[in-house]
């Protein structure tokens, strides 16, 4: 499994790369099959299995939306009226149609849940992974990506080191195209980190004053490419990541933990109303408020109209972009392209309606006992490590869209897995002579 995430942090930084893509899908298919047709050894926890059950009718949900309709009951459906409209203009009958207004692309949305669900099978069917080695991917695709970063800016906005058209050209994006999503991978890295020199707690002091000055160094360099990145988001959830981050290194009963964990609390509520008022696609905090109302909160507004008008089902799994131009200011002689709401749970109820929202918050719900059982005494750094990466990303998805990567959903997929079995995190931190037998002769 780490493997399998190293190639999805290096090859899928962006839905531009269709063939990094498509290669990410074929080798998450074999592992979903070869997951499938395995023994495993042991039944999942009961966490596991509600975690496997959401994806499951997640999937099913996208599927649904594929179904053809009678013509008696689609145009009768949210928001469609006005496309059945367009077939009597036309002099034509309406033919059955899915709910999805735009089936293609629903069915690529549909591919894009192949690598996170193929981590989770990973993970949780085959057990093909070891914590500690969780963190190698994770570092080694950070190291890259701000190498890759730092040949991009010194080369100016025209540097061939950019791997896609379209990017944060002038920015160090690394291996993503865009520039705050890189920052996520960035800010990940850094309580992986730390869970790992927590790891080392107990062993001799050689080994942990090694792991610690790798640690370190890594940390910094990571910080630095966090600046050179210039992603307002990274610089923003930064500081609460940090914190969450050296509470991964204190004992688990210490007194510091539920004081320090409010005030990252306090400063992460604070960076999202901060990156809320600052404009789409600034690197700037010079920008003014005023020109930032007129950009996240129009897009708010009219995702929010868009979504009211097509309950209850939703115009289907990756249509956003199609649907959002019906109900934009078609007025104005300058608009520009909207791919995404850039809030990841506006968009969710614009595309899947109610059953959307209601998974979603099944999940959420999930999330926040599985998170709150790792910070529990005697929890496994890596499931807090875990938590502290899923919660930076959720709460980036309220300004962003983060997840609609391959890079960054497997990222997520694999934080998951490890919050969805903590106890098997814990046993599986250990180092790996503890967990193999002896091969040594012993003289007696």
């Amino acid at each position: 499994m780490p493997a399998y995430l190293l190639i999805c942090l290096l090859l899928g930084g962006s839905v531009q790369g269709v063939w990094f893509n498509m290669t990410l899908q074929l080798l998450g298919l074999a592992i979903i099959a070869w997951s499938a047709l395995a023994r495993g050894d042991s039944e999942p926890t009961r966490s596991a299995r509600m975690l496997l059950w959401i994806a499951l009718l997640a999937v099913g949900v996208m599927a649904l939306q594929l179904v053809p309709l009678p013509a008696t009951v689609w145009p009768h459906l949210g928001g469609r009226e006005r496309i059945a409209s367009d077939f009597a203009l036309l002099g034509l009958r309406t033919p059955p149609l899915p709910l999805s207004l735009a089936p293609y692309d629903s069915l690529g949305a549909i591919f894009a849940l192949i690598p996170p669900i193929a981590v989770l099978c990973a993970m949780l069917r085959l057990r093909a992974y070891r914590s500690r080695w969780l963190t190698i991917p994770l570092a080694a695709a950070a190291m890259i990506g701000i190498l890759i970063g730092v040949l991009q800016v010194s080369g100016g906005p025209m540097s061939p080191w950019y791997i896609y058209e379209e990017t944060s050209r002038g920015l160090a994006t690394g291996t993503f195209a865009n520039a705050n999503h890189m920052a996520t991978l960035l800010l990940v890295c850094l309580p992986f980190l730390a869970a790992l020199l927590a790891s080392m707690r107990g062993s001799k002091a050689q080994h942990f004053s090694a792991m610690a000055a790798l640690v370190g160094g890594l940390a910094i360099v990571i910080l630095v490419g966090l600046a050179l990145n210039q992603s307002l988001a990274g610089y923003f959830l930064a500081v609460p990541v940090v914190m969450l981050s050296v509470l991964i290194l204190l004992p688990s009963r210490s007194g510091l933990l539920k004081t320090a964990g409010a005030a990252a609390g306090a400063f992460l509520l604070i960076a999202m109303i901060a990156l809320w008022l600052v404009p789409i696609g600034s690197q700037s905090l010079r920008a003014g408020a005023e020109s930032s109302v007129l950009s996240r909160q129009e897009i708010f507004a009219t995702s929010g109209r868009a979504a009211a008008d097509l309950m209850p089902f939703g115009s289907g799994a990756g249509t956003f972009r199609s649907v959002y131009q019906l109900y934009e200011d078609h007025d104005r002689l300058e608009r520009a392209i909207v791919n995404h709401a850039h809030n990841e749970y506006v968009e969710i109820a614009v595309e899947t309606g109610i059953p959307g929202i209601l998974l979603l918050g099944a999940f959420l719900i999930w999330w926040f006992g599985a998170a709150a059982n790792a910070w529990r005494p005697g929890g496994s750094p890596f499931a807090r490590a875990a938590a502290v990466a899923s919660a930076a990303i959720l709460m980036h998805s309220f300004v962003d869209f983060p997840l609609r990567t391959a890079a960054v959903a497997t990222v997520f997929a694999m934080c998951l897995g490890l919050l969805a079995e903590p106890k098997l995190a814990r046993q599986r931190s250990r180092h790996s002579s503890e967990l193999r037998p002896t091969r040594h002769l012993t003289w007696e």
